[in-house]
């Protein structure tokens, strides 16, 4: 039986191919690809390799290649016709009638594309001819010069009823035909077909093959009832199924670039042009189920890109609901906002890829934004309107079909609910430590031999100072005790008092430290010298101090060990043994880096909050709030830390 391509490429598009093949090896996510042991040869080391963007397996062991039909006949033995028939039941597509007829649909298909792919040149010669001046000119104000139109292959469709119409005509083509590709509209109460698209810039749409199957007109007269027109629906064309740039955008993918969601072509066009090659666009119509299907075969977390205004906030809205059904582990979106009044062509042509990346930078995960969403539109204000609330999550969650992702979704959603009804227990200066903590040497008796190529004498034990004697941490990093001192942020004093004590830390650190995001100029000064007396063979603590002292920098050095707490910051003071100090190097990078981040969100909150004070930028505010305070209280705690220096609390 010969089976229409047509079917089988349904079956290729509604059963993934890691689908078919994940029933018989095991496969794991790498990159873009799913990786398993070999289904052909017995081997230890995975060598199998499955792609469902390219929609083909491959097989170093063996050398076998194929697609969802060629799995099934290397791996079960059957016949074509079987492997068919097995994989259009999985996918839940009806076998198609072996006859004449169909047949004959298959060719009128390939005859219609011929003619698709006619029209397509003659569309293109007319804008490069002189009777397309006027569609030369729109698309030079956008910004779309000749190299931009052959690449799109935009063309133009001439104000007379009968231009096409004439034009394929002479190339043989029926007037049948041209009504069956959408090309001419015809109806009973129309004596003679007349061309679809006049007087407009032409877009032609390509399936995933590559294929000319449908065009978009965009008008250049005010006064015309539609600015844009596309193809009826056609044997070749489905308009909720393809997406505008889907057959470029997926090959961009595979190679790495982000799949990015817009509102219109030149929309798209701008955005490629720009070095964003997996942009695509919705065909005149709200995303449909089957277009966010081809998003996800393309990247697992597509970005959506809406407008900034009500319109686009809608559209949003409906994005979310469309998807949360068909969430799975791994796959989800991210929604991005453009500033209000701009589309994605206005402001590239306006502040060029770097506002554009500043806005896709922006992008939230789906499970934020519909937390905003419920935020925006409902009020809790007395117990029933959250219980309300709380009940609506519940809803949402249900709509999940996935089992751990509404799992997850429902722990995310309560955790911000729970969050955003706790009061706020934000410390604004001092610390939560208990007050009376006397100062002690590390280990409280020092006990441990010095750091690596250390004399056993750090920063601490040679700058004796008053600031000993002050009975509590709240008090002691207060700006009162602290003085000058507190210019520098606590974090930055620590991280350089440690490698003043342990210049080995440099060693594997040098680049880290060196692209720490730092405050205080005072600290960055101390940070540069560092860095060079390190490449200058200053190895131990002695030396630095020397350097130190000689570039006149042993009063800042001092006023920054002053703020290092012996009892609870003890592995940044000489004696701790090198082993301790690395695990405690190591946690003050990344508490570092994360409170850098939260400081930066904590000011866009605030500025929101004060543009405009309503419950969700108060919500917002609150869940930065709770993140910092939750930094602000984070303690390491290993088993066994500080074993090598003589310790044997488990608390820094």
């Amino acid at each position: 039986m010969r089976f229409p391509p047509s079917f089988l490429d349904e079956i290729r598009q509604r059963l993934p191919l890691s689908e078919v093949v994940g029933k018989r090896v095991q496969l794991k996510k790498q990159g873009r690809e799913w990786r398993g042991l070999s289904p052909f040869n017995a081997e230890k080391t995975p060598s199998f390799y499955v792609n469902d963007q390219k929609g083909f397996y491959h097989c170093f062991s063996s050398g076998k290649h194929g697609d969802q039909f060629d799995f099934l006949m290397e791996t079960e033995g059957l016949a074509f016709p079987e492997a068919v028939e097995r994989l259009a039941n999985m996918a839940g597509v009806p076998m198609p009638v072996s006859s004449r007829e169909e047949e004959a649909k298959e060719v009128r298909r390939k005859t219609l594309h011929e003619v698709m792919e006619l029209a397509a040149k003659y569309y293109e010669a007319m804008l490069q001819g002189r009777a397309g001046a006027k569609g030369r000119g729109y698309l030079a104000d956008r910004g779309l010069g000749p190299t931009t139109q052959a690449r799109f292959r935009l063309g133009y469709a001439l104000p007379e009823r009968f231009a096409l119409k004439e034009a394929l005509g002479a190339r043989g083509i029926p007037v049948e035909d041209m009504v069956e590709a959408g090309l001419l509209i015809a109806a009973d109460d129309i004596p003679v077909p007349y061309d679809r698209f006049r007087d407009r810039v032409m877009f032609p749409i390509h399936d995933l093959r590559g294929r000319v199957v449908a065009f978009g007109g965009r008008a250049l007269e005010k006064d015309v009832p539609a600015k844009y027109l596309n193809s009826p629906e056609t044997p070749l064309f489905h308009k909720g199924a393809l997406l505008y740039n889907g057959f470029s955008a997926r090959a961009a993918a595979h190679k790495g670039a982000p799949v990015i969601a817009v509102e219109g072509y030149v929309d798209v066009i701008a955005m490629v042009e720009a070095g964003f090659a997996g942009a695509v666009a919705p065909l005149g119509t709200a995303l449909t189920e089957e277009q966010l299907a081809l998003l996800w075969k393309m990247a697992p977390e597509p970005l959506l890109l809406f407008d900034g205004d009500k319109a686009g906030r809608r559209a949003a809205w409906r994005a979310l609901d469309l998807a949360l059904p068909h969430l799975k582990p791994g796959m989800s979106l991210n929604i991005g906002t453009l500033p209000e009044g701009q589309d994605p062509d206005d402001l590239i042509r306006a502040g060029g890829r770097e506002a554009m990346e500043g806005v896709l930078a922006q992008a939230r995960p789906l499970a934020e934004v519909l937390w905003n969403r419920e935020l925006e539109n409902a009020t809790y204000d007395t117990p029933e309107r959250r219980a309300a609330l709380e009940a609506r999550i519940g809803e949402i969650v249900r709509l999940i079909a996935d089992e751990t992702v509404r799992k997850h979704y429902r722990a995310d959603l309560m955790e911000r609910f729970r969050a955003l009804f706790a009061p706020a227990s934000i410390s604004t200066g001092g610390t939560r430590r208990p007050f009376g903590e006397g100062r002690k040497g590390p280990g409280g008796q020092g006990r441990g031999g010095p750091g690596r190529g250390g004399s056993g004498k750090g920063w601490a034990d040679r700058t004796p100072s008053p600031r000993d004697a002050v009975p509590g941490e709240g008090l002691r990093r207060s700006a009162l005790i602290q003085g000058a001192a507190s210019a520098v942020p606590r974090n930055e004093a620590l991280l350089l008092f440690a490698l003043m004590n342990h210049p080995w830390l440099l060693d594997r650190s040098a680049e880290d430290v060196a692209e720490l995001p730092f405050l205080s100029k005072d600290a960055d000064r101390l940070r540069q010298m560092l860095l060079t007396a390190h490449l200058e063979g200053c190895e131990d603590a002695p030396s630095v101090a020397a350097r130190i002292e000689a570039e006149g920098l042993a009063d800042l050095a001092r006023r920054l060990a002053a703020q290092a707490v012996p009892r609870h910051d003890w592995p940044a003071f000489a004696e701790a043994a090198p082993a301790d100090v690395e695990l405690w190097w190591h946690q003050r990078l990344v508490l570092h880096r994360r409170a850098h981040a939260l400081s930066k969100d904590i000011k866009e909150a605030e500025k929101r909050l004060a543009e405009e004070p309503d419950e969700l930028n108060w919500a917002r505010f609150l869940d930065v709030q709770r993140q910092l305070a939750a930094l602000d209280g984070t303690e390491a705690l290993v088993e066994g830390f500080g074993a090598a220096s003589g310790r044997s609390g488990r608390s820094m």
